[in-house]
C-alpha cells in the first residue's frame, strides 16, 4: 500500500478550531501529536513525498488547529496543535486541549494516534501524560522517534532503549524515523497500514 502514501494526492483540506466544524467522517483519520518542533509537519511532508503541503513554522506553538490532510482521497491525516509551549496564552491552551482531547475520544474514524518524539531527549512529562492517557483510554497509538539522523548508531540504540523503558513499550510499538533522510519511512507505512 505504500502508493497510497507517496505516489498520490494529498491536500489540504481545512482547519478545525472546534469540533463542530470537523469534516464528515467518511474516511479512515491518523492523527499526527507531538510538543512543538519536534517535527511533525517535517515528518508528514516525508511520510507523502511532499516538500511544503504541511507549512514548517520556527515559530512554536504556530498550529492552533486540527489541519486536516485528505490523502489519495480514503485517508485524513490530521496535524495537531504541538504541546508545550509555554508562549502560547493558558486560555488558548487550554482550549486546544478541549478541542484535541474530544477529537481523539469521540471520532470513530480515527484509526490511531503518532506521537512523535524527538529520541535525543528523555522521556518528557508531557509526552508521557499523553502516552499514558491514550493508553488508559485505549485509544490505539504509535510512537515515533524522529531526528534519528542527528545520533550516531550507537547513541541512538541507547536513547531508544532508555525512550522504550520510560514509555513502557517494547520496539515493536515503535518507530525510529529521520525527516531528513527518509529512514524509517517504510517501516512507519507499513505500520499505518495495518491499522487500516
Amino acid at each position: 500500500m505504500k502508493d497510497r502514501w507517496q505516489g498520490g494526492q494529498a491536500q489540504f483540506i481545512k482547519s478545525v478550531f472546534k469540533t463542530s466544524q470537523l469534516p464528515e467522517p467518511e474516511f479512515p483519520e491518523f492523527a499526527f501529536a507531538g510538543r512543538s518542533n519536534v517535527g511533525k509537519s517535517s515528518l508528514i511532508n516525508k511520510l507523502l513525498n511532499r516538500r511544503n503541503l504541511v507549512k514548517i513554522s520556527s515559530r512554536p506553538g504556530k498550529t492552533q488547529s486540527l489541519n486536516f490532510f485528505l490523502v489519495n482521497e480514503d485517508v485524513y491525516l490530521v496535524d495537531l496543535p504541538g504541546y508545550g509551549f509555554a508562549k502560547v496564552p493558558r486560555k488558548v491552551q487550554n482550549d486546544w486541549k478541549g478541542l484535541i482531547s474530544s477529537y481523539i475520544l469521540n471520532r470513530q474514524t480515527l484509526k490511531c494516534v503518532v506521537v512523535i518524539v524527538d529520541i535525543r531527549h528523555g522521556v518528557k512529562d508531557q509526552d508521557l501524560e499523553l502516552v499514558t492517557w491514550l493508553k488508559n483510554e485505549n485509544i490505539p497509538l504509535l510512537i515515533v522517534y524522529t531526528k534519528q539522523d542527528k545520533l550516531t548508531a550507537n547513541k541512538k540504540r541507547q536513547q531508544a532503549s532508555i525512550l522504550d523503558a520510560g514509555f513502557g513499550i517494547s520496539k515493536t510499538d515503535r518507530v525510529l524515523f529521520s525527516a531528513k533522510t527518509g529512514d524509517g519511512k517504510d517501516n512507519l507505512i507499513s505500520m499505518l497500514d495495518q491499522y487500516l
